[in-house]
């Protein structure tokens, strides 16, 4: 395990390889699209930053990207997953961009700013996303939207609790209607006048 940390870490840095990502490409374009210009973006899940430098490209100039992820050191005692997402924010321009070492309901626990585009690819068993629905969506503004990835069933993997989640309890959510759908991505919009 180490040795593929390391080795990844050194490929991605060279620049011989892209940073890993569970997304495809036409789910990112989804997430291109729904985040262009927001001023507030908050990423649950980060891994090695992929999608988090591209919603860093996409979002308003004048705005922030925030990225959750424990990145956990290993056995070298430190995070080779951490490093690869700071780098790959490191080559991308745009909105101001930090990363938050934290599982995300302790970063919840102490957030108070609004948001405007949120993009929740974090824990998948159903009491991590219901977590992750339950401590970040109230602080969605109306208009906002939410993206969860592997909330749809696809042949790798069809019938996640994330999956689930998402069709008996997102999709019966009186606050957000469903604006998008990509390969395992689910996109809404919080509604206007909703609480």
């Amino acid at each position: 395990m180490i040795g593929r940390s390391v080795s990844a870490w050194l490929l991605i840095r060279a620049g011989v390889r892209p940073p890993s990502t569970q997304t495809s490409e036409e789910e990112r374009r989804c997430l291109a699209r729904h985040a262009a210009g927001r001023r507030r973006i908050v990423e649950i899940g980060v891994y090695h930053g992929a999608n988090t430098a591209l919603l860093r490209s996409v979002a308003a100039a004048d705005g922030e990207v925030v990225g959750i992820d424990p990145h956990e050191p290993g056995r070298l005692g430190v995070s080779f997953e951490h490093w690869i997402a700071a780098h790959q924010l490191s080559r991308v321009r745009g909105a101001r961009a930090r990363l938050l070492r934290q599982y995300s309901h302790d970063a919840a626990a102490t957030w108070s700013a609004p948001i405007d585009f949120l993009f929740i690819d974090g824990d998948h068993s159903w009491s991590g996303v219901s977590r992750d629905w339950s401590d970040w969506t109230r602080y969605l503004e109306q208009g906002g939207i939410v993206a969860l990835h592997d909330s749809r069933p696809v042949d790798a993997h069809p019938d996640f609790d994330s999956v689930r989640f998402t069709r008996e309890v997102v999709q019966r959510d009186a606050r957000f209607e469903m604006i998008d759908e990509v390969d395992s991505l689910t996109v809404l919009r919080r509604r206007s006048g909703s609480c």
